[in-house]
């Protein structure tokens, strides 16, 4: 197996040649053409000064100018840094800042909302590539996406493909960043073989091929959209099809348009899909969920009414990205009641009293950047990567996740840490003490409830605590309520009980 990303496309390239690599509207690409376009980006950030382990941000929807920008920064022997496209001003020149980003590929307006000119201000030094956006203004501060072939220009391809040749499989491939329990962000690091051989796990136990054609809805930004998305098609030779925004109108007239047969998600993805009425899908083959619980009434139903062939549960998380799978044959209540079993060369094992999962393998991330004390907390003396996560293994090695030592809750497919909505929520004047929880949702797994003690002599609506979180905080991270107590549930050391909080 090839263990470096530039290597990987290469072969790609060889292997599939002609064949469809990236399919985005009107944009076709053959494996060929991606190798170009990679290659094209790679001389451009040469030409303006990037070196090796230089960082590169991409912040962007799914679209072929995230895939060609992401495997072209790797090419010319760069960092990937991706940013959640769902961050605010704050959150998104924060990673900017503690990366030290060289360069960044960022999206116009998109959703409304003009990013590249919020970021103003956080961007000295910083080459800036525009990816088309919503009716973008001329500006001279930024190369356009279109120019990026003029600026190429200026350096060989001979140049660009030597520094292909010069990234080695222990180098970072990527730093991808996760909120900490803390309300801190945390970089985690990935080496090129690593991110790779999760990737290679995760074409091998969906069996996926040169003959799949992926719909790819979960956000580049995420492992999961990232490595066992762009980088699993890679691999395996699959043709991308990326969705920018879900949209379930959308979703099925790609599913019947481009007639995929790989289509992963979260949960509310596939039960979205059973609740609406009319015609059903027929290409379907693979589906790989998790992230919340996946009912056996949902397996079955994906299986008889979506027709898919293979559905699978995993488990993951950024720092070692896929841990565990099922595999195509396992029974419904597998797939229902666990996670699967190892993958990727991981060991699993559960501890003690406290019976948190802990791994441990070669894919086991790097560390966190800039934070040694963070990674030693994380992973252990013997390599064991602490999940937070509590869990049980059977027999045959299946791991079932029963609860979380940490508050992470789940929303939509993505993580919510509420120690940082915390941390939001008490710069709100007026607010005394607070507690967020996760509570069940029946379309988004879990969402956030906010529990607010008030200052004396002070008032505050729900309104005015929700707006003060959508100014700092992604939407998802946004709790979806909020309730004014006079004091909250703790023990004898005067902890809060959380778990009193989402049980009443």
């Amino acid at each position: 197996m090839t263990t470096t990303t530039p290597a990987a496309l290469r072969a790609a390239a060889e292997r599939f040649g002609d064949g469809e690599a990236v399919a985005d509207g009107s944009v076709r690409l053959s494996w060929h053409d991606l190798l170009t376009a990679a290659e094209t980006v790679a001389r451009a950030l040469i030409a303006e000064g990037l070196a090796p382990e230089d960082r590169v941000a991409l912040c962007a929807p799914n679209t072929h100018h995230w895939v060609a920008a992401v495997l072209g920064a790797q090419y010319a022997g760069c960092v990937a840094v991706p940013v959640n496209t769902r961050f605010t001003e704050p959150e998104m020149a924060e990673i900017l800042t503690r990366s030290r980003a060289r360069a960044l590929f960022v999206v116009g307006t998109f959703l409304g909302v003009d990013r590249l000119a919020r970021l103003q201000g956080f961007l000295d030094g910083v080459t800036v590539i525009r990816i088309p956006g919503e009716g973008d203004r001329p500006s001279p501060d930024v190369i356009e996406w279109d120019a990026l072939g003029a600026v190429a220009e200026r350096v060989p391809v001979e140049v660009a493909r030597a520094r292909a040749d010069a990234v080695t499989p222990d180098q970072v491939s990527d730093i991808l960043f996760t909120s900490g329990t803390t309300g801190r962000s945390k970089g985690a690091m990935t080496a090129h073989r690593q991110a790779l051989g999760v990737a290679a796990a995760w074409v091998e136990c969906g069996e996926v091929t040169s003959a799949d054609r992926y719909l790819i809805v979960n956000p580049f930004f995420h492992s999961f959209g990232y490595k066992a998305g762009i980088l699993a098609a890679l691999l395996s030779g699959a043709t991308m099809v990326p969705q920018a925004v879900f949209d379930l109108d959308r979703t099925l007239e790609l599913v019947e348009r481009e007639r995929i047969t790989v289509l992963p998600g979260p949960p509310t993805i596939y039960q979205t899909m059973l609740d609406r009425p009319g015609k059903r899908p027929s290409t379907l083959r693979l589906a790989v969920t998790g992230a919340a619980p996946v009912p056996v009434v949902l397996v079955e139903r994906m299986r008889s009414e979506l027709s898919f062939q293979t559905v699978l549960t995993a488990y993951g998380l950024t720092e070692a990205v896929v841990v565990t799978m099922c595999r195509p044959g396992d029974a419904p209540e597998t797939v229902s009641r666990t996670s699967g079993r190892a993958v990727a060369g991981f060991e699993v094992r559960i501890a003690g009293d406290t019976r948190e999962i802990l791994v441990r393998g070669p894919n086991v991330m790097l560390g966190y950047l800039d934070d040694p004390e963070a990674t030693a907390q994380a992973v252990d003396g013997d390599g064991w990567l602490h999940t937070g996560d509590v869990g049980v293994l059977d027999a045959d090695g299946y791991l079932t996740i029963t609860d979380r030592l940490k508050d992470m809750y789940v929303c939509g497919g993505f993580n919510v840490y509420p120690a940082e909505v915390e941390q939001v929520l008490a710069r709100l004047p007026g607010v005394s003490e607070c507690a967020v929880v996760g509570v069940p949702h029946e379309r988004l797994g879990e969402v956030g409830r906010a529990h607010i003690i008030l200052a004396p002599g002070t008032s505050l609506s729900t309104e005015d605590v929700l707006a003060h979180c959508a100014e700092r905080l992604a939407n998802y991270k946004i709790p979806r309520s909020v309730e004014f107590r006079t004091e909250l549930p703790r023990n004898a050391t005067g902890k809060i009980l959380k778990r009193m909080l989402r049980d009443g």
